[in-house]
């Protein structure tokens, strides 16, 4: 019998679109400090395309589910890192889609009518420049990787060691 991850930090995007790519080059930042033991045992890190079924049964089983995504917002300043707590709101911003199809917000919702929410949901999203074809990012967003991953470093330590509370969403699409 698996034993559930208490974290779980998953990277919503897709690489082949620029910016949009976020989500994953941020996971794999955090399996190179894994691998090196510079997280805590049982963290689980994957990545996803942002579908909602499987956004849900990738958080399913998890007391925290930490998302990293790419972001629109307006006014935009590319590599701003937004930290969301869906989970502590009546309502997330559903209705906007992303490159992904339906969005991160559709995702939050299905789950939370369906009661699959994690106890803790925390999105960590980047706004992006450029969600063209093409690998790589823009050099705004490559800028705020680690900016962006040592804050979620200190998140899972944050969700080891008990609640605590988040920022109020904004003006914000996933």
């Amino acid at each position: 019998m698996a034993i559930s991850p208490r974290v779980t930090v998953i990277g919503v995007g897709n690489e082949f679109r620029r910016d949009d790519g976020v989500g994953p080059v941020v996971v794999a930042r955090l399996r190179e400090r894994a691998a090196h033991g510079g997280l805590p045992a049982g963290i689980r890190l994957v990545c996803c395309d942002g579908e909602p079924g499987r956004l849900i049964d990738l958080w399913e089983g998890a007391e925290t589910a930490l998302v990293v995504d790419a972001a629109h917002a307006h006014p935009g300043r590319p590599g701003r890192i937004h930290r969301l707590e869906p989970t502590r709101y009546e309502a997330w911003r559903a209705g906007t889609a992303s490159s992904h199809g339906l969005g991160l917000g559709e995702a939050v919702e299905l789950a939370r009518a369906l009661d699959r929410l994690p106890r803790r949901l925390v999105v960590h999203a980047v706004e992006g420049a450029d969600g063209s074809l093409g690998t790589g990012l823009t050099p705004a967003v490559a800028a705020a990787i680690g900016p962006l991953t040592e804050r979620i470093e200190r998140d899972i330590a944050r969700c080891l060691a008990g609640p605590r509370g988040g920022a109020t969403p904004r003006n914000v699409r996933l």
